[in-house]
């Protein structure tokens, strides 16, 4: 039963994906543990490479998520893209402007990664501004543990690992693992 529901949702994520062809572009194999969350600009990109997993399925995952995959273009001209073999588990990723992971990354559940604070700090313009939009790119073969915040305009090196519940912001060089809050430097990465 678990086999054709997995079917069932990998379908209907392929059919809804082929009435948006010009915004959701897909790779070969792609893998849909239950629906993904999407929202869509009728001027944005969702691109995922080959053989991506979206997983929102509790059933097949080492720790409890708390939402299903979110994937949020919302502003004219922004862009989610997403490398081969990445694998997703419950998280968020919302582009403003623009988000890009590369290939072979693991992203475990319950992580927010955001290119835009929400709102602006001045009080007077808090409610109606969506604040400062920074790009935030993740290099290949990238580690995000669980419960992570990845902050605008965060630049994360190729091989870096982030320990679970870590807020990250500015530059993360390659093959470091960092982890805190603020995440700070635990150690580079033997190769």
């Amino acid at each position: 039963m678990h086999k054709v529901i997995y079917r069932f949702n990998q379908l209907m994520f392929l059919l809804y994906s082929k009435s948006l062809a010009k915004n959701i572009h897909l790779g070969k194999g792609i893998v849909i543990n239950l629906w993904p969350s999407i929202v869509l600009h009728k001027n944005a990109q969702i691109i995922l490479g080959d053989h991506v997993l979206l997983n929102s399925s509790n059933r097949s995952y080492h720790v409890n998520m708390f939402s299903r995959v979110k994937l949020m273009c919302d502003k004219p001209n922004s862009i989610i893209r997403i490398g081969n073999n990445t694998r997703i588990h419950g998280s968020c990723i919302h582009a403003h402007e623009r988000i890009e992971i590369g290939k072979n990354c693991l992203i475990a559940a319950n992580c927010q990664i955001i290119d835009a604070n929400g709102h602006g700090t001045n009080l007077s313009q808090r409610i109606k501004s969506q604040g400062n939009t920074k790009p935030v790119i993740i290099g290949d073969n990238v580690w995000i543990g669980t419960g992570c915040i990845i902050l605008p305009g965060t630049k994360i090196g190729n091989g870096a690992v982030l320990s679970a519940g870590s807020v990250i912001k500015g530059e993360i060089p390659e093959n470091s693992v960092y982890g805190g809050n603020p995440a700070k430097f635990i150690k580079k990465i033997d190769l």
